[in-house]
């Protein structure tokens, strides 16, 4: 599955390729995290390093950054969507994104991750989202 919303400028050809994940809990509320130094909630999730397929980017970005210990087996792909860049203006980021089930870890700060949040679409109103968060992945109220 490919997806693309609407970009505020059509011409913009510049991409960031990443691997995102969708995690929710039990009440079925989306995980979304925020870096230091930035204002936007996003998924969590991260670049590739040389030689990652999009899945070891994930298992690895996730250990990184929200301190959860996955394997290929809790990744289930979603396809890959495409949206404005929270934190690189005039950049469009390609996501390569799963839905991932992390048991019962429970996720917590790490590396440059200052903030994370469970959120349904209500509770994300009030907070600035990624556009990609925002676009597909925001679990009704």
């Amino acid at each position: 599955m490919t997806s693309t919303p609407p970009h505020p400028d059509s011409a913009t050809s510049r991409s960031i390729r990443v691997s995102a994940a969708v995690i929710t809990d039990a009440d079925g509320r989306l995980l979304l995290v925020r870096k230091a130094g930035t204002s936007a909630f996003m998924q969590p999730g991260g670049k590739p390093e040389a030689g990652e397929d999009a899945a070891q980017t994930l298992i690895r970005e996730l250990a990184e950054e929200i301190g959860l210990r996955l394997s290929g087996a809790d990744l289930t792909p979603l396809g890959e969507f495409t949206a404005p860049a929270a934190n690189e203006p005039g950049f469009a980021v390609v996501a390569d994104v799963f839905r991932v089930d992390i048991g019962d870890q429970q996720p917590v700060t790490d590396a440059e991750i200052e903030e994370l949040r469970w959120v349904d679409r209500a509770a994300a109103s009030a907070l600035e989202v990624a556009p990609l968060a925002a676009a597909y992945f925001l679990p009704e109220a």
